[in-house]
């Protein structure tokens, strides 16, 4: 359970929007979307190779600018 206590005098929407930053730090919404669908085993592999891949590609270009 999420709590966010409020001090006194403090706006709503700001405790709203740090309510919402905690819920979104749990990976709640991320982990239900990706229960959704099954995936097998080998394509999450191979889209974990791939994106490894590209963030190896991108840090190859920031090095040699």
């Amino acid at each position: 359970m999420i709590i966010v206590p409020v001090k006194e005098g403090e706006n709503i929407d700001r405790a709203l929007k740090r309510f919402k930053r905690k819920f979104e730090k749990t990976g709640v919404v991320k982990e239900m979307r990706r229960r959704q669908a099954f995936q097998k085993p080998s394509i999450t592999k191979r889209q974990q190779t791939l994106h490894a891949v590209y963030i190896q590609r991108l840090q190859s270009q920031a090095e040699n600018n």
